[in-house]
């Protein structure tokens, strides 16, 4: 992956923008879950990740949440759709989750939540997916 496709990826910090994309639609697969919705007012692929307390302490919280933005920063360069945003959200075995099965994981959600997203210019009807 070159440097330049880094920096396409922007970041999700503030709360609002969090709660934009959970209006959206998602996907659960294995240890990850990922929202997608999108976000005309930008032309990047933005994303953001989040861990809760059920996960457990801020040790394995931050964990959890390194290791979610290394799958972003892999996987959504090749597979996110410019003018949407994404939320990672860890799940109780994302902090320990062997490496390829995570990225395996996030490779299937992102392509479920793509299939059921509307492209630009469809209606935007929410279709959600869970396993």
């Amino acid at each position: 992956m070159t440097q330049s496709e880094i920096k396409k990826l922007g970041t999700l910090k503030q709360r609002s923008e969090f709660l934009h994309v959970r209006e959206g639609d998602y996907a659960a697969r294995g240890a990850i879950v990922v929202q997608c919705r999108a976000n005309p007012d930008h032309q990047t692929i933005r994303y953001g990740v989040t861990a809760t307390k059920r996960i457990g302490n801020a040790v394995i919280r931050n964990r959890a949440k390194r290791r979610l933005r290394e799958v972003a920063r892999q996987l959504l360069p090749s597979l996110g759709r410019p003018g949407h945003d994404y939320v990672l959200i860890a799940r109780d075995k994302t902090p320990v989750r062997d490496w390829d099965q995570l990225l395996q994981d996030g490779r299937r959600a992102l392509q479920s939540v793509l299939q059921s997203a509307p492209s630009p210019g469809q209606s935007p009807d929410q279709h959600r997916t869970q396993t």
